[in-house]
């Protein structure tokens, strides 16, 4: 294990931000936590559906704040887009060769998790599970794809909004909401805020990338601009407090995305910029930047598997019978909360299984080379791979 640490931190370049990579895991790690803490598959006469703490346990609420983490996402995205891009021009590179290998990282391991599905759908159908319950599978694990197919549309776009101001997209959000809200338009209308919302914090990735945030201040202003502003239009404007989506609630702050949910991104982007400081010194400890490094070399990975992962638990825990509490039971009490919180490892060792499993369909043919940096050209390979 330690000769794997010292490989993993002499492969990494000096140059390479090793805090970007600590933001898209802490990202990562959100969105996974977040999924299962807050969605239960509950068994009702043989037939799984979806329900959620937040639905009958509003107290927890404030856990939604901590563990929707998308905005990250998107503020390393634009960044890491941004930056890999004007590499590849400055390499002589086409648009075409960088979207190419863009878009090859991203999307190589969604072909596999589809493929995986919907043979294990088609499976379930034959063998006689209930349509609802296969519907319910589905959608947990297929339902999170939205975001990539943002993502890569975002990413496809670059260089064209990668001087864009944020403010512009931050306009079409205020509008969109103000006509949705304000004069109730049709639902429809509202889709234009799944692409202009997550350009909020794209374009400030784009704005990091050009040395433009460097100030301690902007962070600052992000952060209590953007929790003041949220605070002001949860209070008082009438939107959710989650942050998630809730099942049976009117309106869900992520669809499409709100204007609470962009300033509450803001305000996630500001707390990262400060923390890139701290970040950095402790990345610096060999062991701790050989979690953060092969975390991201299968960010992807985990983003598609975790859900599979407990799906996989709960079935195994319904096949050895009778409903476990924390895993298919109603989650409206503190107990089942507390129960879940114990299944959390279980979960974690499931996905260590999945990852073992399909890791390689990210790495590509790169899996034989370099824990951190393809052969050939490091800087430019550090790049591409972030």
């Amino acid at each position: 294990m330690r000769d794997l640490v010292r490989r993993i931190d002499a492969a990494t370049p000096a140059d390479r931000d090793r805090a970007v990579d600590a933001l898209r895991a802490v990202a990562i790690l959100g969105v996974v936590l977040g999924h299962w803490l807050v969605t239960a598959l509950v068994a009702d006469s043989g037939t799984l559906h979806g329900a959620s703490p937040l639905q009958h346990l509003p107290g927890l609420v404030p856990a939604s704040w901590v563990l929707q983490t998308l905005a990250l996402f998107f503020l390393v995205g634009g960044q890491v887009a941004a930056r890999s891009h004007a590499n590849a021009m400055d390499h002589g590179e086409s648009y075409g060769q960088w979207l190419r290998a863009r878009m090859t990282r991203l999307l190589r391991p969604v072909v596999v998790v589809l493929a995986v599905w919907t043979a294990a759908a088609c499976a379930m159908l034959v063998s006689g599970t209930d349509q609802e319950t296969v519907r319910t599978l589905c959608k947990l694990v297929w339902s999170p794809l939205w975001f990539l197919a943002v993502f890569a549309a975002l990413t496809a776009a670059t260089p064209l909004v990668a001087r864009l101001h944020p403010l512009w997209p931050f306009a079409v959000v205020l509008v969109v909401d103000l006509y949705r809200f304000g004069l109730d338009t049709p639902t429809a209308f509202a889709s234009v805020n799944v692409a202009a919302g997550w350009l909020v914090p794209y374009c400030l990735g784009a704005a990091w990338a050009r040395g433009e945030l460097r100030s301690r201040r902007t962070g600052w202003t992000l952060l209590l601009g953007g929790a003041a502003a949220t605070a002001g239009l949860v209070g008082w404007g009438g939107y959710p407090a989650a942050m998630v989506g809730v099942p049976g609630t009117e309106v869900s702050n992520l669809d499409p995305p709100t204007l609470a949910v962009v300033t509450f991104g803001l305000a996630q982007c500001g707390a990262a910029l400060l923390l890139l400081g701290p970040m950095r010194r402790v990345l610096r400890r060999p062991a701790v930047w050989a979690v953060v490094a092969v975390l991201n070399l299968s960010a992807m990975t985990v983003f598609l598997w975790h859900q599979t992962a407990m799906i996989a638990v709960t079935a195994l825990g319904l096949s050895a019978g009778g409903a476990l509490t924390g895993l298919h039971t109603v989650p409206d009490h503190p107990g089942w909360v507390l129960a879940r919180l114990a299944w959390l490892p279980v979960f974690a060792l499931a996905l260590a299984v999945c990852w073992a499993a399909f890791r390689g369909h990210e790495q590509g043919r790169s899996r034989r080379k370099s824990l951190v940096v393809r052969e050939g050209h490091p800087g430019r390979a550090a790049a591409r791979r972030a």
